[in-house]
């Protein structure tokens, strides 16, 4: 594996006491990474999962790795409308101010499913849920002064351009792939969108891609799906280069507390870098800002 920076080196040096810190999908992987990376540095954490014993338990890993931090739990079911509403009051609740609000959790190449609300489960999870949850959280963002929203993205999102006039695959047959590169598209998106929209407020956003990293994020995938994604990295003059979770972790938490992106949103990130490995299609300002309408309309209507 190729050496990277891992996420506690990013937060050396960064002193994070009095900020808070919210993070999507903490009970494994990146997340919980992240967390442990930002506890370190000394900022109240307050991690969110659909499972409230996985929640407990990397509650107390965190804590074992951070002796002092302060960490809090709110159990958060992005497939579910009502449970990200109630999910945003209990977050108001323990963090009225919040200093970074990292959208982390996903799902990858799943089969077709739909969550409650009646998006497609890719899309549903990995964006709809996280954009209810952002547009909740505005205020909270908005008094800290200086916040920053961190979108989990990924160079995946060149397999595919959201369908504007079929998001949710409802007339077309279903492609894995293609869905889950809509579902990374509409996180950039959303991250450029949105710190259009807020920069005022005082909040930037910013879009990720963490690298190929090892995590239970791939259970969905054969063998065959793996020899797909060398030819497509192939094809883009690539390779899958896998990295740890400790190392995946690293541009999320660099885009969480980097001072040199102060004065910077609304772009895309890897390697701890701003990188210019975005499809045309994912940065286009007309795009984010119509992506943003149809999905202020889709939310509200479920």
């Amino acid at each position: 594996m190729t050496q990277r920076p891992t996420a506690l080196q990013v937060v050396e040096g960064i002193d994070l006491s009095g900020k808070a810190c919210v993070i999507t999908g903490a009970s494994s992987g990146l997340g919980r990474e992240s967390a442990r990376a930002l506890a370190v540095a000394g900022a109240h954490v307050v991690l969110t999962a659909r499972n409230p014993d996985a929640l407990a338990q990397t509650a107390r890993w965190v804590a074992g790795e951070a002796p002092g931090a302060r960490i809090s739990t709110v159990p958060l079911d992005l497939t579910a409308l009502a449970g990200v509403r109630a999910a945003a009051r209990a977050i108001g609740e323990v963090a009225p101010v919040i200093d970074v609000l990292m959208n982390n959790a996903g799902v990858m190449f799943t089969p077709f499913g739909r969550t409650r609300d009646g998006f497609e489960i890719q899309i549903g999870t990995n964006h709809f849920g996280h954009f209810a949850l952002t547009r909740l959280l505005v205020p909270q963002l908005a008094a800290a002064g200086g916040a920053r929203i961190v979108a989990l993205s990924s160079a995946g999102h060149a397999l595919g351009d959201v369908d504007f006039a079929d998001p949710n695959w409802e007339s077309r047959e279903y492609d894995k792939f293609a869905a889950y590169g809509a579902a990374k598209t509409a996180n950039i998106l959303h991250a450029k969108e949105a710190d259009r929209r807020l920069r005022e407020s005082g909040i930037r956003a910013y879009a990720v891609h963490p690298g190929t990293v090892a995590t239970s994020l791939a259970r969905y995938m054969s063998r065959a799906d793996f020899a797909r994604l060398r030819e497509l990295a192939a094809a883009r003059g690539g390779a899958l280069d896998l990295s740890t979770p400790e190392q995946g972790a690293a541009t999320q938490v660099w885009a969480a507390v980097s001072p040199e992106l102060a004065d910077t949103g609304g772009v895309y990130l890897e390697d701890c870098h701003v990188s210019d490995a975005v499809a045309p299609y994912a940065c286009d300002e007309g795009s984010a800002a119509d992506w943003w309408s149809i999905s202020e309309k889709l939310c509200d209507r479920a």
